[in-house]
């Protein structure tokens, strides 16, 4: 994924041309390791990212929008003072290094012409951003290294810039075909070839080499060919700016198409390298913060789940305790019948248990503070008390039983979350029910309510699936028509599925499908063949008060299905 020297020679020849005598007229540091610069070239208005972001660390035209700190960086407001009305004169690569120079013609405080320099260096977590003045040293940098680091490179303000230092490998844009071939049949051939390449070729990336090695067979007499070829692809400047698809979503990019994959990655060829690596980060940045606020969301689930089993384990340990019931009761009414037998200060009762069919002789302890009336009045006391606990311990059992099942459907919701609105209902619905805290300004923020999920079977029928536990309510209770047919997998939590047949009987090959889908959007996607129950419309009903997604139905049968996701991808394109 990080841009190679070969990448970046082809990104400079494209910022060179499209920058080249553009005037910064605006200076912006959005992010912790990023600069953006706003700037007029060519008759029209750019912003360049320049990002040193270990990982991300990359330089190209961006359309996407960023939001600024609400009080500008140190380093930004330097940057804003060297660089405003500069214009780029030029922008250079030194050869095989993983670097941009851009080349600026600023001015100094006294109005007169100053050349300086703007280096971004792209290697991995040694990136950096830094501007050199005409006199060749350190202005500043947005990451310093102070003397702990290289003794020859010491990137503090006022300090010589130095470029990086060489790797010791063979530089593979600047060596010839002699030495290259020369460099492959002294190859030791027990090693694969893109873990060689990789250890004696510099400006080349790993997934190059193994595209290589894809190439060439992983046989070592093929590959100087593939070496010549690939060389002068890049002498011609035949780059194609590909960005690799796997399953729908970017994984990684290179400056020509790849085969290694096969068939499970798609490559699709981009109309520029900027344009490539704006959407390439852009999508993969709001991938990262939707996992972020996925696993936020989740941690915050499962911590009020774990709670509320620690609190139904110690409700059903009390209830337990509350089966004696009976034999309070009992000793009770024996008391009862034999106060003519208890005198003041008997710290028990011995006699016959006429509950039982012989008449056992049972032990009954009293408390000998107490008259005979009050110990029995006390044993009614504690069955009555005992009484009212099992009733209340009961309800509140079943009502957290309720509530702990409502939360592991939100939990499974949250797995299979597709986009940053999905996010968004989920927690909309747990600020609802109390489970989160509503954010300020919550109450008057208005939600457009999203779609639910819309496929069409083999047989031209509408299935519609639910995206959350609210969603799966508006879905059965309102939107379905009471002759439509209701699906849900079988005491698995899962989406409510809507089967639109019109009022007419369904073919079986719709059923089956929709049930395919039932099954994929649950927990028992995975699980191979799972029961799910399918009824009309009109035979489901919610209790009063249940929570979210809670429905209880009759006249079901019962189908057998296991998800699909290549169906579930087909029907969803019908």
């Amino acid at each position: 994924m990080p841009l190679d020297a070969i990448t970046i020679s082809a990104l400079r020849g494209e910022l060179n041309s499209r920058l080249e005598g553009g005037r910064i007229d605006k200076v912006q540091q959005p992010e912790r390791d990023m600069l953006l610069l706003g700037l007029r070239a060519k008759g029209e208005n750019l912003r360049l990212l320049l990002s040193a972001g270990v990982g991300s660390a990359r330089a190209h035209v961006t359309e996407a929008a960023f939001e600024n700190p609400a009080e500008p960086p140190m380093f930004c407001m330097l940057m804003r003072k060297h660089l405003l009305g500069a214009r780029i004169l030029s922008v250079r690569q030194p050869e095989g290094e993983r670097l941009l120079l851009f080349d600026l013609d600023s001015r100094d405080e006294l109005g007169f012409s100053a050349r300086k320099t703007l280096a971004l260096e792209m290697i991995g977590r040694s990136s950096n951003l830094i501007l050199v003045g005409e006199d060749g040293r350190i202005i500043d940098c947005i990451r310093r290294a102070d003397f702990a680091g290289d003794p020859l490179r010491r990137l503090l303000p006022g300090m010589i810039y130095r470029l990086p230092p060489e790797q010791d490998k063979l530089p593979f844009l600047s060596a010839g075909p002699e030495r290259r071939e020369a460099l492959v049949r002294a190859a030791d051939r027990s090693v694969p070839i893109d873990k060689w390449m990789l250890e004696h070729f510099s400006g080349l990336s790993p997934l190059i080499c193994r595209e290589l090695a894809y190439r060439c067979g992983g046989d070592y007499e093929t590959l100087p060919q593939q070496l010549e070829a690939l060389a002068e692809t890049v002498a011609a400047g035949e780059f194609r700016p590909c960005l690799l698809l796997r399953e729908g979503q970017p994984f990684d990019f290179s400056f020509l198409p790849i085969g290694q994959y096969g068939p499970a990655v798609t490559c699709r060829e981009e109309e520029s390298f900027s344009r490539l690596l704006d959407r390439f980060y852009s999508e993969r940045d709001r991938q990262e913060q939707r996992r972020r606020r996925g696993r936020e969301l989740q941690h915050t689930v499962k911590t009020a789940r774990d709670r509320l089993e620690r609190k139904l384990a110690a409700q059903l340990e009390e209830l337990k305790r509350t089966e004696k019931l009976e034999e309070l009761r009992r000793k009770a009414e024996l008391v009862t019948a034999n106060l003519y037998r208890i005198r003041r200060g008997d710290r028990s009762l011995v006699c016959q248990d006429y509950y039982e069919p012989d008449c056992p002789e049972i032990t009954i302890p009293l408390d000998p503070l107490k008259t005979p009336q009050q110990n029995a009045a006390a044993l009614f006391k504690d069955y009555r008390k005992t009484k009212g606990a099992k009733l209340h311990l009961t309800e509140l059992t079943e009502k957290n039983r309720q509530e702990l099942d409502y939360l592991n459907s939100v939990l499974e919701e949250i797995g299979r979350a597709e986009t940053e609105k999905d996010l968004s209902d989920i927690r909309a619905e747990l600020e609802t029910t109390g489970v989160v805290k509503q954010r300020k300004g919550g109450k008057n923020a208005r939600v457009r309510p999203q779609a639910p999920l819309r496929f069409v079977t083999d047989d031209g029928l509408e299935v519609l699936v639910g995206r959350s536990n609210v969603q799966n309510d508006e879905l059965t209770l309102k939107i379905a028509r009471r002759t439509d047919y209701w699906l849900h997998t079988q005491r698995v939590h899962g989406s409510h599925v809507i089967l639109r047949c019109d009022g007419l009987e369904p073919p079986e090959r719709s059923l089956e499908q929709a049930a395919a889908l039932a099954v994929y959007y649950s927990q028992a996607r995975e699980g191979g063949k799972t029961p799910v129950d399918c009824t009309m419309v009109r035979l489901v009903r919610k209790p009063s008060g249940a929570l979210p997604g809670m429905v209880i139905y009759t006249g079901q049968r019962t189908l057998l299905a296991e998800g699909d996701a290549a169906l579930a991808e087909r029907l969803r394109k019908n």
